[in-house]
């Protein structure tokens, strides 16, 4: 079985994935002022818990519109799609 955003959304909603997700974002926030363009590996680096669960918060910061993916998630890993300010 692989990622699938939808699956993992609801996860993202919970105390546990809200605070995942707060993380993230202010992770994605710090990097994209010091660098313009982050990798999710990045963006992940130093956070604890479940991978799919992870990358559900990255697209659901996506989802609302506050990263924007450049590279072809079909065409890259997952630790190397790479994400610029929205």
């Amino acid at each position: 079985m692989s990622y699938n955003y939808s699956v993992e959304r609801h996860h993202v909603f919970t105390e546990e994935g809200q605070v995942m997700f707060l993380k993230i974002r202010d992770t994605a926030k710090r990097l994209l002022r010091e660098a313009g363009a982050v990798r999710c590996q990045e963006l992940l680096h130093g956070i604890s818990g479940d991978s799919w669960r992870m990358l559900a918060c990255i697209d659901r910061l996506v989802e609302l519109g506050e990263l924007h993916e450049i590279t072809d998630p079909g065409i890259v890993a997952g630790q190397h799609r790479v994400f610029v300010d929205a």
